[in-house]
């Protein structure tokens, strides 16, 4: 799954580790204590960087497959699909009801009838801000201080020091 191969979601023990991660997610819903909620966030993580905060709910796939580093703040109702790794780096901005989606099908409708999938990974390099509502697509890296203007669609790499907007996204300018 993590090396972008095909894959069957339904595999025991990836039912058992979402259901893993299910369980963490609810208890880190009901968790008010902000020290209690950053340990479950990083037992539920892949890393969890010591200065970083994400206002719950927060949903992903697995957890595990998770890196963020310092000073990153995402706010309410973030969505990560981990399924292929997905690294946030230093002193990101997330804002509400963004998705990064490692999640992928295949293009050919007889590997998706049969039940297969893969994951591609998600990048976000340090000093990025992504606006509310966007959605950053399997495979693509966010480059270094770049910011995604709210509600864009993410379906190519981002180069550093621009403004990405639209749907698809597209440099709008250099930073």
């Amino acid at each position: 799954m993590l090396a972008g191969e095909l894959y069957r979601a339904d595999a025991p023990e990836l039912v058992a580790a979402r259901r893993r991660c299910r369980d963490l997610l609810y208890r880190i819903d009901g968790e008010a204590d902000e020290d209690g909620r950053a340990a479950l966030f990083r037992e539920l993580l892949g890393a969890f960087g010591s200065s970083s905060f994400i206002q719950p709910p927060f949903r992903c796939d697995y957890g595990a497959y998770i890196r963020i580093g310092e000073r990153v703040f995402v706010n309410f109702n973030c969505t990560i699909l981990d399924c292929g790794s997905v690294t946030i780096g230093d002193g990101v901005q997330i804002a509400s009801g963004v998705q990064l989606l490692a999640a992928d099908h295949p293009r050919e409708p007889e590997l998706r009838a049969a039940g297969l999938e893969l994951g591609r990974p998600v990048v976000i390099e340090d000093n990025v801000w992504i606006g509310a509502g966007a959605i950053v697509c399997p495979g693509v890296t966010v480059g270094r201080d770049s910011i995604v203007g709210a509600g864009s669609v993410v379906t190519r790499d981002v180069p550093p020091r621009v403004v990405a907007a639209g749907n698809p996204s597209r440099v709008i300018r250099d930073l």
